[in-house]
């Protein structure tokens, strides 16, 4: 930071501008929504299925581990106590009436497990009961064989297609739960989009405010407080292609500050001077990000135009460390130049100095200016906590 452009720093702008750009990003930030997930969309809503609702009916008895295989033997005693009811009723040659809804509903209700224990009690039962000892038929009778045969087949046949219908129902279930996740992370990022948009051109808003009261302030400098605005919203508009690009979404804080400090460096047309970032893997929101990204843009972009002779090289250090429980301090400096003498910033109208201070206020912290560690240049410190 030097004394050949000391009006990029020292901007004469109304009190207050960093504090306005702070209440105008922070005040659309707030106003997010915090929104749970929607109510996943039940297949043939509104009008949901009697299917459905047996589907749903017998999913805790299908989960449960015991409850099922007792139920399950239940549905088999009602059976055989309404065989033996009917028996004088019905005429001969009905022995598995009552066997049929017992195996079918317990498959359909309990599971496949109830379902084959009922059905094989329920072949013991038909043959003690109701064809061998009780009607004086042996095992090796062909008509007994064949009846229980049969009964077995379509036993199986109802406990097959149940079983695969209910694989099928849980299957898309579970598709449909996924598809609904989906649909509502789309719908909650589009309307975080919509929303950051609306911040981000509030925000542009005030910072051309400033830029207009500072032209209106020195009208020779019109055309310099134009050009400002306009490589402040190329730094946004950077910015957000680091926040939204899909392969940053999990990026590490190191990594992606990196990025953006070199992105930085190659938009000024500087490629003498280097960018070290040493950080934690900090867990920052997205408005928490957006704002420690446009903090650090700002810091970045003045150093490169002021901190640096041309062509003499460089180094721009970011550094992230813990103050504390969830609280960080992150310093950004340079071993340029330094301030030159006489310079306030911190007591001045720099534009540059207010809009810092403003993000930083933003991120609930405060700006300390000072001379870099090596001895040479100047770091800018701004401790936060996580939101």
């Amino acid at each position: 930071m030097n004394q050949e452009r000391p009006h990029q720093w020292q901007l004469r702008t109304g009190h207050g501008a960093g504090a306005a750009i702070a209440a105008v990003h922070s005040g659309m930030l707030a106003k997010w929504p915090s929104r749970g997930m929607a109510e996943p969309h039940r297949a043939g809503s509104p009008r949901v299925s009697l299917f459905w609702k047996l589907v749903t009916a017998a999913r805790p008895l299908r989960h449960h581990r015991w409850l099922g295989d007792a139920v399950g033997l239940v549905m088999l005693a009602a059976a055989v106590a309404l065989r033996f009811a009917v028996d004088d009723v019905l005429p001969p040659g009905f022995p598995f009436l009552t066997f049929f809804p017992a195996v079918i509903l317990s498959t359909f209700f309990c599971g496949l497990r109830p379902g084959i224990t009922c059905a094989a009690l329920s072949t013991l039962a038909a043959w003690v009961f109701f064809i061998g000892p009780a009607t004086g038929m042996n095992i090796a009778d062909g008509q007994a064989l064949m009846a229980l045969a049969f009964f077995v087949a379509i036993a199986s046949i109802d406990i097959t297609l149940i079983h695969f219908t209910f694989s099928a129902a849980e299957q898309l279930r579970e598709e449909e739960a996924t598809t609904a996740r989906l649909y509502e992370s789309q719908r909650i990022m589009f309307q975080e989009l919509q929303h950051r948009v609306a911040n981000n051109m509030q925000f542009v808003a005030a910072l051309l405010n400033l830029h207009k009261r500072r032209a209106a302030d020195e009208p020779g400098h019109a055309l310099v407080a134009l050009d400002e605005a306009r490589l402040r919203l190329d730094t946004i508009s950077r910015i957000h292609r680091h926040l939204y690009a899909p392969e940053r979404l999990d990026m590490p804080t190191d990594r992606y500050l990196r990025e953006l400090c070199g992105d930085l460096i190659a938009a000024a047309g500087v490629e003498d001077i280097a960018c070290e970032v040493s950080s934690p893997d900090l867990p920052l929101n997205v408005a928490q990000l957006t704002t420690l990204s446009m903090l650090v843009a700002e810091i970045v972009t003045n150093s490169l135009k002021h901190a640096f002779a041309p062509g003499s090289g460089g180094t721009v250090r970011i550094t992230v460390t813990p103050r504390g429980e969830r609280r960080f301090e992150i310093v950004v400096a340079d071993d340029g130049r330094g301030l030159p003498q006489g310079v306030d910033l911190v007591g001045g109208k720099s534009l540059g100095w207010r809009i810092i201070q403003g993000l930083a206020a933003q991120l609930g912290g405060e700006v300390r200016l000072a001379g870099a560690a090596s001895g040479r240049g100047t770091a800018v410190r701004v401790e936060f906590a996580l939101a």
